[in-house]
């Protein structure tokens, strides 16, 4: 995608949709997201704007900010011991992946998945009345939390959005882009993100399969 375009549409966006358009919270209560899981997860770019890149028959073509959306991305699981990333698909206007928090601990069950380097995934019983957790504690996970817990999931995505943030704002400086560039009130990725706690290997198989063959579906892809 030529830089021109991206320009355009960002500042069209910042102009009418500034401020308009906010993803309300899909945590599930109860549940502490630090907690040892498999979770789907989706990014969105502001206003759905499509800067990483472009489908071309059914392949994806990085813009050059999409390739470092996705360098940061890499980074992200290098420095972080618990982390480990499963599968990924990097859209024009977002970011589809599982990722998985294994932290140890006693009391999982094997779901029958193999994941990085031969690793064996447990998962805590997604059935059970109270959610069990590292702490043996069931935290409520509120929207706009004053306390963001360490080696959660809200802790990585924050951390990973905050890096695209900057590396963002070091190539807009250093191609002078007459575009806004990012902080607080002006994001790269929408303020929130879509969460879904997998919850058996077949579920993990089909949005496996899903984040697999999004770009051969994006003719019919509702984040469009």
């Amino acid at each position: 995608m030529k830089e021109n375009n991206i320009i355009q549409q960002k500042s069209y966006a910042f102009a009418k949709f500034k401020n308009k358009y906010r993803n309300g919270s899909h945590r599930r209560p109860n549940w502490d997201y630090s907690g040892n899981a498999l979770y789907f997860l989706t990014i969105v770019t502001q206003h759905r704007l499509c800067i990483l890149g472009r489908i071309i028959d059914g392949i994806m073509e990085l813009s050059d900010m999409g390739k470092i959306v996705e360098t940061e991305w890499h980074k992200s699981f290098d420095i972080r011991n618990e982390l480990f990333l499963h599968d990924y698909v990097l859209m024009p206007n977002h970011l589809h992946t599982i990722v998985e928090i294994d932290n140890g601990g006693i009391g999982h069950h094997d779901m029958g998945i193999v994941g990085p380097n031969g690793r064996s995934v447990l998962q805590y019983p997604y059935h059970t009345t109270t959610m069990p957790t590292l702490k043996n504690a069931i935290v409520p996970m509120k929207r706009n939390m004053p306390v963001r817990l360490p080696k959660s999931i809200s802790s990585f995505i924050a951390g990973f959005k905050s890096a695209v943030n900057t590396k963002i704002d070091d190539y807009i400086d250093a191609h002078q882009l007459p575009i806004p560039k990012y902080n607080r009130n002006n994001h790269f990725f929408q303020p929130n993100y879509h969460d879904h706690i997998i919850r058996n290997h077949f579920e993990y198989l089909r949005i496996k399969k899903y984040i697999v063959n999004n770009p051969l579906n994006w003719n019919k892809d509702t984040l469009r």
